[in-house]
């Protein structure tokens, strides 16, 4: 991992000298005797090429969905053809497209479709929504929302239990509609009396293995389901759109994939690392990639699959840079355990404010076993979702038993979100070449409640240690989680330097990363996590031309100023495929 530190020191005369006049963008780039002719020039502003070997330039020329060359505007206007288009970029910025390093694209798309329960404040204003939507709907259609949060709402009246409402109110404006609103880690769930009701709970429920029903004081389910206690209800939401035909499913699927698509176009997102899609969906995915509808490269870890199929059937579904480079998938993905807002990431001491648990356990490590050797037995990274301080040395331990004898071998398993690491930890990232798979934006939006569950000494200790980790020669590769939060890279890439929350105060800013770090921590990290680094991440000659323009430089613009980076073009494969109004 020591190629990380070696690559920003060589840009750390980028940082101090960006805003210098363009006749200093580095060495002529060096053109064979007869220049080839690019289909199309980007020129007329700076270049952040995410490469050690020339960190800045002024222009890029494209051919055949590849960067042709890197340099200044006079090198790169050889290469122009009566044919070739020639943007200006007047003055904006260019750099590799962003890559989301772990996100939920089909459930983005779906996201897109349903009550967006992100911006809401108040426990009222959600019942205000879900009265709305009930007055619209048909009676026995389901109600379906995603994004709640607890802890940004304000003070209610109503008695609370476990920090939510019991569901008598939301109940109250739907009762002709199940309705099942999804907390925004996708760790849980809230539901009305009719969604309880068809998924059987009721006050003689027992809670199940790794999952809890929130009940009142009487015993009864105030419609809080916490970790697999949701699952019933979620059965039974499926169950409801199985009488889909054929055509409406897959015009579904196709609209869960355009909405995403647009959706990470419109922030610069060129290539996105799926985590959780099925073998069926997996199915619709490669036929898109074969009909060259894909939006943006895909790199699909498979999740939602017993170890039982995985073992007959994933050897089959190995595919790398399938459809043009569109599909990737060559990944397994488990959770071991949930979420810190939902006290269900495993701890190694008790919450603060929950004292009773120390979270809620998703996986036995047997089965995690059983998946890592089918990984081991096919070629497939093993990306584990662990969050808690207990969960993270319980995975660390087992990825050292199985790695330990393969040493020499280049496998790159990942554990997914790392939130809460024990000091002990961190320097075993580096040691097993164990890619740390972080969101930046989780930092600066759980920030605020963090201490409350974890204790002030313990949250500056051990949550979201990004300097820690980099200082220990780790490789990030970062990310929204999306649905869990917007896909704005921009809000990420701030989050990571500034570490500033919405109240104004700052996350332990001591575990920043420097602006290059979280550059390179959504560019060429992202891609090293995949074994892609040959083809995306910087802006390289013969690498392919996925590009952001940014409306100004996020090295050099002052602080206050990165929360407002505008993505104005993207292009993939050489092609514009979104342009700001």
């Amino acid at each position: 991992m020591t190629s990380i530190r070696l690559f920003l020191l060589s840009l750390f005369c980028l940082t101090l000298a960006a805003c210098q006049p363009a006749e200093d963008s580095g060495p002529a780039t060096e053109t064979p005797a007869e220049t080839e002719v690019a289909d199309r020039i980007l020129t007329g502003g700076t270049v952040i090429t995410v490469d050690g070997d020339r960190p800045e330039a002024e222009a890029i020329a494209i051919k055949d969905g590849r960067i042709l060359a890197v340099g200044s505007a006079d090198e790169i206007a050889a290469h122009a053809g009566e044919l070739t288009e020639v943007i200006d970029l007047a003055g904006r910025v260019a750099i590799p497209g962003f890559i989301e390093g772990h996100g939920h694209f089909l459930g983005l798309g779906q996201a897109l479709m349903i009550l967006d329960l992100m911006p809401t404040r108040s426990f009222e204003e959600i019942v205000a929504m879900v009265a709305e939507a009930a007055a619209g709907a048909e009676p026995g259609e389901w109600i379906v929302g995603r994004g709640w949060h607890q802890e940004r709402w304000g003070d209610t009246d109503l008695p609370l239990f476990d920090g939510i409402p019991h569901h008598r109110s939301l109940s109250a404006v739907s009762p002709d509609n199940p309705v099942v609103l999804f907390h925004a880690s996708g760790h849980g769930a809230y539901a009305n009396a009719a969604a309880l009701a068809l998924a059987g709970i009721d006050e003689d429920t027992p809670d199940p293995d790794g999952g809890t029903i929130v009940r009142d004081d009487n015993g009864e389910a105030t419609g809080f389901l916490r970790q697999a206690a949701q699952d019933p209800v979620r059965a039974r939401l499926v169950a409801a759109e199985a009488g889909l035909s054929d055509a409406e499913r897959q015009a579904r699927f196709e609209r869960q994939v355009e909405l995403a698509g647009e959706e990470a176009l419109r922030h610069g997102v060129t290539s996105f690392h799926d985590m959780g899609t099925n073998f069926a969906d997996i199915d619709r995915l490669k036929a898109l990639a074969e009909a060259g509808r894909l939006p943006v490269r895909l790199h699909v870890a498979v999740r939602h699959e017993t170890n039982e199929d995985l073992r007959a059937r994933v050897a089959d579904y190995r595919m790398i840079g399938h459809g043009n480079g569109f599909l990737t998938v060559r990944a397994l993905k488990r959770n071991i355990d949930g979420a810190l807002g939902t006290h269900g990431a495993w701890l190694l001491e008790p919450y603060t404010d929950k004292p009773e648990t120390s979270g809620l356990p998703q996986t036995s490590l047997e089965n995690l076993r059983e998946t890592a050797g089918i990984a081991l037995e096919n070629g497939f990274q093993l990306n584990t979702h662990a969050i808690g301080d207990r969960a993270n040395r319980v995975v660390l331990d087992l990825y050292e038993e199985l790695l330990g004898a393969r040493a020499d071998e280049d496998l790159r398993w990942r554990i997914e979100h790392a939130q809460t690491l024990h000091p002990d930890e961190v320097p075993r990232f580096a040691a097993l070449g164990v890619i740390a798979s972080m969101q930046g934006v989780h930092a600066t939006s759980d920030g605020p409640w963090v201490p409350q569950r974890l204790g002030e000494a313990r949250a500056q200790r051990r949550a979201y240690v990004w300097r820690a980790l980099l200082d220990a020669e780790a490789t990030i590769c970062n990310g929204t989680d999306v649905p869990v939060e917007s896909i704005s890279p921009i809000a990420s890439y701030t989050s990571s330097v500034t570490r500033r929350m919405a109240n104004g105060e700052q996350f332990f800013p001591e575990q920043s990363m420097g602006r290059m770090e979280a550059l390179y921590s959504y560019t060429l990290g992202c891609a090293e996590a995949v074994f892609d680094e040959d083809e995306l991440g910087s802006l390289t000659p013969g690498k392919r031309a996925d590009i952001a323009v940014l409306n100004a430089n996020p090295l050099t613009v002052s602080e206050d100023e990165l929360a407002g980076l505008q993505v104005e073009m993207t292009l993939v494969e050489g092609e514009v495929r979104y342009r700001a109004d």
